[in-house]
């Protein structure tokens, strides 16, 4: 009985840390969200809140890596408990670095307004489906993590190919434009910026759904062919 009531506290206190890395994650994504409202519409007070919400992002973080700490020193996990709460680790880590993107957006959204230089080219049409897909990306991998579904995980990782085809697609542009005409220099500089920012996102999404597939299936596949052999294994 001893035993058992401590594997059932050991599993309320991973849930209960699980619960806050999906709080974690919705912030991050509201964050996102935010910084691309105000890169479109120009609202410098939107992107002000977008910037001060990332403290909160990071006073999570900070609480999130001392409970999985103390949880580890304090349970001793062997197996998959241990991958479980490592992998948790890094999403952390992952989500973090996600509110610093979209803090690097909100402020160059702010400047970008501030300078008035906006009606040269369309910046914001230019990133407009690359943030899309990199936005679907990172809730698909917060739901892969939540439900711990390896198959969601493997077509998170598979469509990263497609963010990283719209950046260079949008980096080609971004260049044209500032060689056809130097006035477009100094939004298409920033447009280039943002649409890193963003493609920075989709890589983090992706490292999440590796996590999900390390918890579950126990293989780490960061550097791997994993998915081209996963897909072509199922055909």
């Amino acid at each position: 009985m001893p035993g058992d009531h401590s594997s059932k506290q050991y599993d309320m206190d991973l849930e209960a840390i699980r619960s806050k890395v999906l709080l974690m994650g919705g912030l991050v994504e509201s964050q996102f969200s935010d910084a691309i409202a105000c890169f479109r519409n120009g609202d410098i007070a939107q992107a002000e809140q977008v910037i001060k919400a990332d403290e909160n992002v990071n006073r999570l973080e900070v609480s999130l890596d001392d409970t999985c700490s103390h949880l580890i020193v304090k349970r001793q996990p062997a197996a998959n408990d241990l991958r479980t709460v490592m992998a948790t680790l890094k999403v952390i880590t992952d989500l973090e670095r996600i509110g610093d993107e979209a803090t690097k957006i909100a402020r160059i959204a702010k400047n970008l307004h501030e300078r008035g230089t906006v009606g040269v080219l369309n910046h914001y049409e230019s990133i407009r489906v690359l943030a899309s897909r990199a936005s679907e990306s990172l809730h698909d991998a917060l739901d892969a993590f939540a439900r711990l579904d390896d198959k969601q995980a493997t077509r998170i990782i598979s469509s990263d190919e497609a963010i990283d085809h719209e950046f260079r697609a949008i980096m080609r542009t971004m260049i044209t434009f500032m060689m056809e005409d130097p006035r477009t220099i100094s939004v298409a500089l920033d447009t280039l910026w943002v649409a890193k920012a963003i493609e920075r996102i989709g890589d983090h999404a992706k490292n999440i759904a590796e996590y999900v597939i390390y918890v579950v299936e126990g293989k780490d596949i960061r550097h791997t062919d994993y998915v081209y052999t996963k897909i072509n294994s199922a055909v």
